[in-house]
Formats: structure tokens, C-alpha cells, sequence
């Protein structure tokens, strides 16, 4: 059981030659005979171990020149303390190269960051345990500004002046959605983190998946007809544009002219869940909301329904709280009512009125028994006066009143003729007489005229 398929030089039966490594001997019938020096002489009968391929491979690279390139870090990772790893690509082509270092390479490399303009120098180098090719590099220096990443920065400024970016222009996702549309790439894992999480908050949402390209030429063009598409869906309440993370190269894509126009545009609220949350596309700025991931997407896009039910069970209890003390309290005012005494002993009501009412009857009896006196002795008064003055007192007393025939008082004998006919009032009865004579009588008071 020591044997192995291909046995070393301390093996039996390994014999080395100017042809290369030869198997003879007595060995393990099930291996070659022999292993071809020459790529050219293997065959089907006689082939290569991948081992010895790959070794052929490193060997060769080996011997290239060191070299330098000129490229844009589209990705740079050095977390890991004495190593770097990055992804250089062109600045004209779609091509791409990874590049490692250590030691003093990864020293340097802390220094540049994602979209940088970079010339690096170092030497091609095969792992041969995968026969993948790198680049392993010494040196790093900066050029300037990577191409990619200052034109995306200059139609950021473009298309904010326009005011693709203002939040006027944002639309509110609906509390309630009914139907989410969802833009993802085919079996993607970003579609079962979005629908998953969807219906664990909201189990009654519905979507519409329209599968596109999320990476690549074909990317900005599939996501603009599904955005189109999906806008257009009256039973659609909400789109999200979902895509797991990648590098910045992979997400060239969202940040597309047409594609942000075509998200700025679209009516339908709009969610971009692009990337992780470091990551950033001009679609971010452009869309109604910004989510982390997809999955984040998915929580901010519908309500918990658990969440919900409690507001309502809440609202609920409020309700019944209110009505009860509303109830409470009018009954406890319907209570007082029916203990007032108006009501026990509505008697009680007209006591004092009726107190007011004897009150006012017996000051006006006093009062009009004041002016009846008062009255009284007034006329008593004015009678006792008329009666002094009257002519019938002065009758009573023996005097009488003589009159003409015209009726006027005789007062002056001298106004009296023989023959004149007068009226004698006396105290009882009238006396017609006839004059006879009339007499001027001498007075004291007219002797003294």
C-alpha cells in the first residue's frame, strides 16, 4: 500500500534520463511506462499529469521579466496584515488582472483606495496548486484619478444640476403594498432574500419578477425595459432594483446614464438595493429609496405584520378604554342627576319662589295700604279745604246769593234797577224777586274810597 501512481527518484524503477523523468523497473503495472518530456509527444495513452503541467507552467512564467503596468484598482483588499490583494483593470479595455504583494508591497498598498490610477511593478507568477496566473508585485505608485471613477463622478454633477437627485422628485413608498416588482438577475440570491424577508414581515405580498442582467454591457439596457416594464404594471406598488455585491467593476452597470434617468423617471416608487452597504451607484441617487442590501430592501419595502397588529390591538384597547370612560362618566352624571333633590323632592323647587312670592304679596299689601292711607288723608284734606271754601258753607251760614237776570252775581246795589228781576240763592231753595228800590248803603270801607 506504499505505492503511489507516480513514484520519485527514491523510488524502485525511477530512473532519470536526459529525456526527462522515466518509470522502468518492476512498479505499479497500472502506471505509464514513461512520462513524455515534450508537450508534442503526449498522447491519450501517454499524458501529462496536471501536476506536471502546472509545473511546466510555473516554470516558464518564471523566467518572464518583470514588467510594469498601468491600470485602475477596481478592488483592494488589505485587511490581512503583510498582504495584498487587488484587482487592476485597463484603462481602455474591458480586461483585468489580479495582483498580490507582501511585505513592503502591502506596506504601499494601504495608501490607495478603489478607483485609483495606478502603475504597478512585479512579475508574472503561476500558483501551481490551482495553475492560476497573477501578478506578484514590488511597487506601487500613483498616476492619478481613475478614469471610471472621475466620469462617474462628473455625470453625478450632470445629473444633480438637472435635479435627478432632489428629494422633491421623491416618491413614498406605500404603507401597504399589495404587489412588489422585483428586478433581479436569474436565481440570484439577492430574489430569495427579497421575497423570503418580504413575506416573513408581510405574508400576503405578491411580486413580479422580471429577471435581467445585473452585470456587463447587458446590464443597464435589461434593467431599463424591466424598470419600464414593471412602471407600467398598474397592479405594482413598489419596484426594487436587487443585486448582491461585487466589486466596483461589477456594478458599472447601475450607474449607467440612461439607467439613472430611467429610475428618476419612473412613477412607481423606486427602491435600490444594490450591492452591500458600502457599496454606492448612481441608481442610489437617483432612486425614491436607498437600501443596504436586498434584504434590507425587503423590510423597508413592507410593514411588519406584527408590528401592525399590535398598533391595532393597541388602538384597539384605547378604544375600548375611551368608551368605557365615556360611559362611566355619563353615568355617574345621569347618577348625580337622579339624586338631585329637583328630582327626589320636586317640591323643594317652589319653596323659595314661593317664599319670594309671599314676601313680595305682603310688601305689596303694605305698600298699597301706605298709598291708600296716604291718599285718604289727602282727600280728607282737600276736602275739609273745599268744603271751607265752598259757597254752599257760606249759605249754611245765612247768606244768600242774589243774581241777575243774566245770571251774573249782584255784588253793587247800584247796578241795580226798580223793576230788575233777580234770583235769590239761599241755603235751601231759590227766590225770584223783583226789585223795587235799591239803596247804596254808606260802608266803612267805601267811606274810605
Amino acid at each position: 500500500m506504499s505505492e503511489t501512481l507516480f513514484p520519485t527518484s527514491s523510488q524502485p524503477g525511477y530512473r532519470s534520463s536526459g529525456t526527462g523523468r522515466e518509470l522502468g523497473g518492476d512498479v505499479n503495472p497500472t502506471a505509464p511506462a514513461e512520462i513524455p518530456r515534450l508537450a508534442r509527444d503526449t498522447t491519450a495513452e501517454q499524458p501529462w499529469p496536471v501536476s506536471v503541467l502546472s509545473q511546466k507552467f510555473h516554470d516558464a512564467v518564471s523566467k518572464w521579466p518583470g514588467a510594469w503596468i498601468e491600470g485602475q484598482i477596481v478592488e483592494i483588499n488589505t485587511r490581512r496584515s503583510g498582504s495584498a490583494y487587488l484587482t487592476v483593470r485597463d484603462n481602455f479595455e474591458d480586461i483585468s488582472i489580479s495582483v498580490m504583494g507582501f511585505r513592503q508591497f502591502a506596506v504601499m498598498a494601504r495608501d490607495f483606495h478603489q478607483g485609483d490610477r495606478v502603475v504597478i511593478h512585479g512579475h508574472p507568477d503561476l500558483w501551481v496548486k490551482q495553475t492560476r496566473l497573477s501578478f506578484m508585485a514590488d511597487d506601487i505608485r500613483r498616476v492619478g484619478t481613475g478614469d471610471l471613477k472621475q466620469q462617474i463622478e462628473e455625470l453625478r454633477k450632470k445629473l444633480k444640476g438637472e435635479g435627478l437627485f432632489d428629494l422633491e422628485r421623491k416618491v413614498p413608498l406605500p404603507e401597504f403594498p399589495t404587489r412588489i416588482g422585483l428586478v433581479c438577475a436569474p436565481q440570484a440570491r439577492a430574489e430569495g432574500d427579497v421575497i423570503t424577508n418580504a413575506r416573513l414581515r408581510w405574508p400576503t405580498i405578491e411580486f413580479t419578477v422580471v429577471h435581467a442582467h445585473v452585470q456587463g454591457p447587458q446590464c443597464p439596457p435589461d434593467v431599463i425595459a424591466a424598470i419600464q416594464r414593471l412602471d407600467t404594471d398598474p397592479t405594482v406598488d413598489v419596484i426594487i432594483v436587487a443585486r448582491g455585491g461585487g466589486s466596483f467593476e461589477d456594478l458599472l452597470g447601475f450607474s449607467d446614464e440612461g439607467l439613472v434617468r430611467a429610475a428618476a423617471s419612473c412613477q412607481t416608487p423606486l427602491v435600490s438595493a444594490v450591492g452591500h452597504e458600502d457599496d454606492w451607484t448612481l441608481i442610489d441617487l437617483a432612486a425614491d429609496l436607498r437600501a443596504s442590501t436586498p434584504t434590507d430592501a425587503a423590510k423597508r419595502a413592507v410593514p411588519d405584520v406584527n408590528e401592525q397588529l399590535q398598533i391595532v390591538a393597541e388602538g384597539r384597547r384605547r378604544i375600548r378604554d375611551r368608551i368605557t370612560n365615556m360611559v362611566g362618566n355619563e353615568s355617574r352624571l345621569i347618577e348625580g342627576y337622579a339624586n338631585r333633590p329637583s328630582l327626589t323632592q320636586p317640591l323643594l323647587m317652589l319653596e323659595r319662589p314661593q317664599r319670594l312670592v309671599d314676601e313680595a304679596g305682603q310688601r305689596l299689601d303694605i305698600a298699597l295700604r301706605r298709598i291708600v292711607d296716604d291718599a285718604g288723608l289727602t282727600v280728607e284734606k282737600l276736602h275739609a279745604s273745599l268744603t271751607a271754601l265752598s259757597p254752599q258753607s257760606t249759605l249754611n251760614r245765612g247768606y244768600a246769593v242774589v243774581q241777575a237776570s243774566d245770571g251774573h252775581v249782584v255784588d253793587d246795589s247800584s247796578s241795580v234797577h226798580e223793576g230788575d228781576g233777580l234770583t235769590i240763592t239761599l241755603r235751601h231753595g231759590t227766590v225770584v224777586a223783583t226789585a223795587e228800590s235799591a239803596v247804596e248803603e254808606t260802608t266803612p270801607a267805601r267811606q274810605g274810597q
